[in-house]
C-alpha cells in the first residue's frame, strides 16, 4: 500500500465516521475509496465494514445524552440486529462477485429513496397509531422485523446501513431525530460487530486498510456527533440522499 493510498483511506475514514454519526451512509465514502486503491468489491465491502466499527462506537458515545432513557428499546432491537448481522455476513460470503457488483447500486438507491420519504411515512404511521391508541414508546413486532431486515442488508453491504436504520426507525418509532440518530449509531455498531467474526474467518478483509479505518473513523465519529446537533434534520437527509444517489449513479455507469 502506497503512502498516497493510505492518506486517501484515512481521509475517507474520517469523513465516513462523521457522516455515519450525522445521518448514516458513511460507507458511501469508504467503499469507493477502497475500490480506488485497488481492492475487489467484496473485499472492499468487508474491509469498510470492519474498519468503521469504532466510528459507530464513537458516534454512539457522542450521542450518549440522547441515548438516555432508551435502554429497553436498545436491547429489544439489539437482539434482532445480531441475527441480521450474522445472516447478512453469511449471505455476502456466498454471493458471486459478479452478482454482488450488479446489486450494489440498486441497494444504495433503495436506501436513499426510503430516507427521502421517511418524514411523510413517519407522520402516516404516527396517525395510525394514535387512532388505535397504541403506546408509541413500545418497540413492536413491525419495528423489530424492519430493523432485522435493515441489519441483514447492512451486514451484507455496509453502504446505507445507517440510512436504512434511521429510515425504518423514523417510520416505526416516533421520536426526535437526534435520539434516533444515537440509537442508530449504537445499533449499527452491533450489526457490524455481529458479522465481524464471520468476515475475519473469510480472509477477505485487507487488514492494513482496516487498521487505518479503525483509527480515522473513530475520530470522524466523535466529530460527527458533535457537529450533527447543529444541522437540521432536513439538511441531514438531503446531504445523505444526494451523496447516495451520486455514488449509485457512478456505480451504474461503471457496471
Amino acid at each position: 500500500m502506497s503512502f498516497d493510498d493510505a492518506v486517501l483511506v484515512a481521509i475517507a475514514g474520517v469523513l465516513a465516521g462523521a457522516i455515519n454519526t450525522a445521518a448514516g451512509g458513511g460507507t458511501l465514502i469508504t467503499f469507493p475509496a477502497l475500490l480506488a486503491v485497488g481492492l475487489p468489491p467484496i473485499s472492499a465491502n468487508i474491509t469498510s465494514s470492519l474498519g468503521l466499527v469504532p466510528g459507530y462506537a464513537g458516534g454512539a458515545y457522542a450521542y450518549r445524552r440522547e441515548l438516555r432513557g432508551q435502554r429497553r428499546r436498545f436491547f429489544a432491537l439489539a437482539a434482532v440486529s445480531v441475527i441480521g448481522g450474522v445472516l447478512g455476513a453469511v449471505l455476502l460470503l456466498n454471493t458471486p462477485a459478479a452478482a454482488f457488483k450488479v446489486a450494489v447500486p440498486y441497494l444504495v438507491t433503495g436506501s436513499c429513496l426510503l430516507l427521502l420519504v421517511q418524514p411523510r411515512l413517519a407522520a402516516w404511521v404516527s396517525v395510525r397509531r394514535s387512532r388505535k391508541g397504541v403506546d408509541e414508546g413500545r418497540v413492536g413486532l413491525g419495528a423489530r422485523s424492519a430493523v432485522m431486515v435493515a441489519a441483514t442488508y447492512g451486514s451484507y453491504f455496509g453502504a446505507g446501513l445507517g440510512v436504512l436504520l434511521l429510515a425504518v426507525m423514523g417510520i416505526l418509532i416516533p421520536d426526535d431525530l437526534q435520539r434516533l440518530n444515537g440509537l442508530k449509531a449504537l445499533l449499527s455498531c452491533v450489526v457490524v460487530t455481529s458479522g465481524l467474526v464471520v468476515y475475519l474467518l473469510s480472509g477477505q478483509a485487507s487488514l492494513p486498510h482496516v487498521a487505518i479505518l479503525l483509527v480515522s473513523s473513530c475520530v470522524g465519529g466523535m466529530l460527527g456527533g458533535l457537529l450533527a446537533r447543529q444541522v437540521s434534520p432536513t439538511v441531514l437527509r438531503r446531504v445523505v440522499c444526494t451523496l447516495g444517489f451520486g455514488v449509485a449513479s457512478i456505480l451504474f455507469i461503471q457496471g
